[in-house]
Formats: C-alpha cells, structure tokens, sequence
C-alpha cells in the first residue's frame, strides 16, 4: 500500500504545531492522537498504535500540543500539561485543519487520547461533533473533561488496564456521564502505560477496529 508521510507545520492561532502525517492510499479515515502528560508526538506508544491503524487503511497525525516555547515552561513547571482548555482548543484547531486543509481528503476524523490527552480528546470532540466521527482513550482520564463528558455525542472507546484499578474506577465513573455513546474494555493483566508483552497491541487493535467501523461510510 502506498502511503505519504511528512512533517508538517500547522497555524493555531498565533502559534506553529509540529505534527507528522502518515497517510495510506485511500485512507479511511484520519486520526488526531493526543498525547498523555509530559509526552511528545514522539510517543513510542502512540507512535506503535499509529502504525498499526495505518496497516488498517486510516491516516494518523501525531502532533505537539504545545509550542516549543511553551514545552520550555511546561519542563519547569508541568502546569500547561494538566491545562485540558488549553489542549483541547489545541486539538480543535488541529480538527479545524484538518477540515479544510484536506491532506487525506475528505474523509471522516477520528481522536486517540492517551492520558491527559482523552480528557483533551473528548472536549474536543464535545465541541466538533460535527467533525470527530469516533475518540478511543489509552489509559485515559476523561474524568478531567469534567461537564464536557455530557456533552459527547461521538462514539468513545475507553481502554484501560485491568490492573490500573484507579484509572479503572475513574472511567467507570466518565462511563457514566457519556452515556449510550461510551464502552468500557479492560485490557487483562495490563498496567498504565501497557508495557506488557502483547498488551500495547491489544490496545491498537481495538483501537483500530473502532475506528475502522465508525468512521468508515
């Protein structure tokens, strides 16, 4: 299969967003990862999901959400990590890009958050329904959405641990808020940051059949 992959600089208001686009022939789809606190678009993690849903046929971004100048401030104080507003406006724009740039056509929008990132990923999506056609969460902590939860109307997968037991309880609660639209999978014998052998892949997997039926027409 065919595929682009560059670098790329996108305008958000007045600052520049570094992100790397991998775009298969024909995608599917494309999906906007949001990355968990203190991370980059480098993620090994995130960038080990990415491929897997681009052997699926969907596009993937990897961005920064924070400018270079901004991850300066955030390595001293770690305070823009935790700003959701921030990010999630960050993540909109981004959306909002991807819109009207076109770089994979004009095909459906997914959001993969992992960490800090899912709350960042689920109000973005609150706020783009129009344009997120399905969010999967990574060991996520929607609860930090706060009342945005209520307000997602966009399919939301979330992937936790099994034996992650506070994260567990915390999307168990954010399950409650999203509604109908929201599933809740644990992934057996699975820490936070899934470095298990095979764990991390069945994370992608999931990860890419919910994006595969949700954003294919």
């Amino acid at each position: 299969m065919d595929e682009k992959r560059g670098t790329v600089t996108i305008p958000i208001g007045d600052v520049q967003l570094p992100a790397d686009l991998t775009l298969p022939a024909q995608s599917v789809g494309v999906v906007l990862f949001a990355h968990g606190s203190g991370s980059s678009r480098h993620s090994p993690r995130n960038v080990a999901v990415a491929r897997t849903l681009n052997d699926s046929g969907l596009g993937t971004v990897l961005a920064d959400l924070l400018s270079p100048a901004e991850d300066e401030v955030d390595a001293r104080t770690a305070e823009l990590r935790f700003d959701i507003g921030l990010l999630a406006s960050r993540l909109a724009g981004i959306v909002d890009w991807l819109a009207a740039e076109r770089p994979a056509g004009d095909v459906p929008i997914g959001l993969f958050g992992a960490s800090t990132g899912a709350a960042a990923a689920l109000v973005a999506a609150s706020s783009r329904a129009d344009r997120v056609g399905a969010v999967v969460s990574r060991g996520g902590r929607p609860d930090l959405a706060e009342d945005a939860l209520a307000q997602v109307r966009t399919p939301t997968l979330l992937l936790v641990g099994g034996l992650d037991e506070e994260v567990i309880t915390l999307n168990e609660r954010a399950l409650a808020e999203l509604g109908e639209v929201g599933q809740l999978r644990v992934i057996p014998g699975a820490t936070h940051l899934f470095e298990e052998p095979g764990t991390l892949e069945q994370v992608a997997d999931q990860a890419g059949t919910w994006f595969t039926t949700h954003l294919s027409r």
